[in-house]
């Protein structure tokens, strides 16, 4: 069970990046491609940029280099995802940091001179061009914290530099810490971050679950000062930024992207934090009473409520799951499904090196690609279903939209994900009415849907705003600021009801995300949207599913208030997310009842 090398894993198990470059070396003329083009672009443009006319010439010259870049970066970073202590990779990966400062340095003068166009000339160019609004748009609203020319030059150039601790937390994390194996009921067990997260933290079995997870943290705490340390010289490039740029500080530095203020970012931690609580503990309780735990841990939590129910899955064998679950997209949404299996899209394999977690890759002009570590349980059906969510959205975006519009805001990207979840779950429940099935069915969706969404990143969400504030009034962070800050907010969320053991606190050094902005709460802010959406769909059927589609089409062409109105939902109100808080409440209220109905069945 131990992690192979990726050498040995099943070339079917694996995706197919010849879709991008076929051979190293298509790659390496590519990147001089790149830097030729820039230093081209950079002759022709520079210091001729002076109304929409030349500024929109420019723009379709950098939009094709953009375009250029893309499937470069994309093939580096899935490189490095597959296998991160591959030192090919590592250094491929380096270098294309390297020139993209580089060419970023060559070419900052192209958004520089842009903003320095009078705001009618900028206006003007929008008029004249759809494929370009979004971006110029995005032009004039940052006018106000562009720096001087040069100084943006220099920034660029220090580009692959800021990224440093990103590159150097998943160096830690995903090659020098090397788990030991742990003992329980007298046998040997292997452990990793792939293992832990996909076997042992759901293991039914009490004391191998523990014994994981304190061999687990055990481990990570010999680590912990140097990632909080990584981290904290993350932060501290994010503060020094925000400070330059004229932000009133973090918070409106990282929400500007997102296009959403900050009530709507607070609202989502303080009312998750406040009225979901007493529903997850009621279900931590549900747990508890169950599997006849003596106490309820942090390492209980994601304990199935029925294991002996949970079906083993092949890879083959999703297909039916994920094609009769998502069919109701419509034909098109249905062949990008089957396209994502025949032409091996996603990385199935477990490896040493892999990245954990899953994800998908939307490069522009090519497929989607999808990371996951299959371990053949229901919850990588509902992962996959999620990640090909995000690549039913970017493929149906960069179909109807140029490469400047296809993006949406941050704070909607989580939506599209997690309605494929909601409709595998809804999709499963409409196959029977088997009250141990249903309870399964229903136990996967607040399990998988929204314990991952709801709690996992909202925690995470909680304790970052901690971090930031921190940050925000001058402060720095280490380890045991870190831990502290973590145990707060699990201790305030579950109450008397979970006992926070040591390690608990460590759980921050698991997540990536922390290295991406405000991303952790926008996971509930797209799982308000689709959680209505869904009940839409099931309520209404095709015209839902056609303003759906539409959503998806429409790509970041419109904000996220925009985009949720779109598909029938008001975020500007807190009745969504109440609602949504209140389905939860019901989902566990059902656990509850069909649990007494089985257990008084089986007293009979």
């Amino acid at each position: 069970m131990s992690a192979i090398p990726r050498s040995e894993v099943k070339l079917e198990e694996t995706w197919n990046l010849e879709d991008l470059f076929k051979t190293n070396a298509d790659y390496d003329a590519r990147l001089k491609e790149i830097e030729e083009g820039a230093a081209a672009f950079a002759e022709k443009y520079k210091g001729k940029i002076t109304d929409a006319a030349s500024a929109l010439e420019a723009l379709k010259d950098y939009e094709k280099a953009y375009e250029k870049i893309i499937p470069a970066g994309t093939y580096v970073s899935l490189l490095q995802s597959e296998d991160q202590t591959n030192s090919d990779s590592q250094m491929r990966a380096a270098k294309f940091g390297s020139v993209m400062s580089k060419i970023g340095a060559t070419v900052s003068f192209f958004e520089s001179e842009l903003s320095e166009l009078p705001e009618e000339e900028l206006k003007s160019a929008m008029d004249q061009s759809e494929d370009f609004r979004v971006y110029l748009n995005n032009v004039l609203r940052f006018k106000p914290h562009r720096l001087h020319p040069e100084v943006e030059k220099t920034l660029a150039a220090f580009g692959s530099t800021f990224d440093a601790p990103y590159d150097l937390y998943n160096v830690t994390k995903l090659v020098d810490i090397n788990f030991p194996d742990f003992e329980a009921n007298g046998e040997s067990f292997p452990n990793s971050y792939n293992l832990f997260e996909g076997e042992w933290e759901t293991d039914p079995d009490t004391e191998k679950r523990r014994a994981a997870f304190k061999s687990f943290y055990d481990k990570l705490a010999e680590y912990q000062h140097t990632t909080a340390k990584t981290y904290d010289t993350h932060l501290q490039i994010e503060k020094t930024t925000s400070d330059l740029r004229g932000f009133k500080d973090v918070f409106e530095s990282l929400l500007f992207d997102q296009e959403v203020d900050r009530e709507l970012y607070d609202r989502q931690i303080d009312l998750i934090m406040s009225e979901l609580a007493p529903h997850m503990r009621k279900y931590a309780k549900l747990l508890k009473g169950v599997h006849g735990i003596d106490r309820m841990t942090f390492a209980d939590l994601k304990v199935p409520l029925d294991p002996s129910y949970e079906p083993k899955i092949t890879i083959e064998e999703s297909k039916k799951y994920i094609f009769d679950a998502l069919s109701v997209m419509g034909d098109d949404y249905a062949d990008m499904l089957k396209r994502s299996y025949d032409e091996r899209w996603t990385d199935f394999a477990q490896n040493k090196g892999k990245s954990t977690g899953a994800f998908c890759s939307s490069p522009y002009g090519v497929h989607p690609y999808i990371l996951i570590s299959w371990t053949g349980s229901m919850e990588d059906v509902f992962v996959l279903a999620h990640e090909l969510g995000h690549a039913g959205h970017f493929y149906n975006a960069h179909n109807h939209q140029g490469v400047f519009n296809a993006r949406p805001s941050l704070y909607f990207i989580e939506a599209p994900s997690t309605m494929n979840e909601m409709l595998m779950a809804n999709h499963l429940l409409e196959t029977s009415d088997d009250p141990r099935f249903k309870r399964w069915v229903i136990a996967s969706i607040v399990a998988r849907t929204y314990y991952h969404n709801f709690v996992t990143h909202l925690l995470e969400a909680a304790y970052q705003r901690k971090v930031y504030e921190r940050i925000d009034a001058g402060e720095s962070v280490n380890a045991g600021i870190l831990n502290e800050l973590k145990r707060s907010v699990l201790e305030e969320f579950w109450g008397e009801d979970v006992t926070i053991e040591e390690g608990a606190e460590l759980t921050w050094m698991r997540q990536p995300h922390y290295y991406m902005g405000l991303y952790p709460y926008t996971y509930s802010a797209g799982l308000t949207v689709s959680t209505q959406v869904s009940k839409r769909i099931l309520e209404e059927g095709e015209p839902a599913v056609q303003d759906w589609l539409k959503v998806l089409q429409a790509g970041g062409t419109k904000t996220p208030v925009e985009l949720a109105k779109m598909a029938g939902v008001d975020i500007t109100t807190e009745q969504p997310l109440r609602d949504t808080i209140a389905y939860i409440g019901s989902l566990v209220d059902q656990l509850e009842e069909l649990t007494k109905e089985i257990e008084m069945t089986k007293a009979k």
